[in-house]
């Protein structure tokens, strides 16, 4: 199946947007609609999906998917012989799952965060709450991540060497 999404990570297709959209000192510009439609699933892609091929399109393994199945996150239709059959929705919540996942929420709160929406619009301000404080967490890593590279690049030059960016 060949999509104009790529058979990589999920973080390698927002890498290549965000990149894509970076000025010319690397800095990136705030995620904004373009950007979120940029990220957004191929209009090329079937009706349906089975599990292998979500699992080739987005990096995520099988055993992931069941496992996101199994706890709640993902309510994945059948077809008449059993087999998983994933839908545009079903694919776009594996991708937003995944945004999650990668920027370090742990999967407890995604479980949380997903149990919301699934109770209702009057969630809202208790959904908001939990993406505010998850990205006070992110925050925080970062910070924590630059002040490492720093240390790094500090020793790169000790050595002689130069730091790209």
């Amino acid at each position: 199946m060949t999509t104009t999404l790529e058979h990589h990570h999920p973080a390698s297709r927002l890498r290549t947007v965000l990149e894509s959209a970076a000025a010319e000192d690397g800095t990136l510009p705030p995620l904004d609609g373009e950007l979120v439609r940029a990220m957004a699933l191929p209009d090329d892609l079937p009706e349906t999906l089975g599990i292998a091929e979500v699992a080739d399109l987005t990096g995520i393994t099988a055993h992931t998917l069941r496992y996101y199945e199994r706890i709640g996150l993902l309510a994945v239709a059948r077809d008449a012989a059993g087999r998983r059959t994933y839908d545009r929705a079903a694919l776009g919540r594996v991708m937003f799952i995944t945004w999650l996942r990668l920027s370090g929420m742990p999967i407890a709160s995604v479980t949380r965060y997903i149990e919301l929406v699934q109770a209702g619009p009057h969630t809202s301000d208790e959904r908001l709450a939990l993406l505010l404080a998850h990205r006070a967490a992110v925050v925080s890593h970062l910070r924590d991540l630059q002040a490492a590279l720093a240390v790094v690049d500090y020793k790169i030059a000790a050595y002689g060497g130069t730091c790209g960016s």
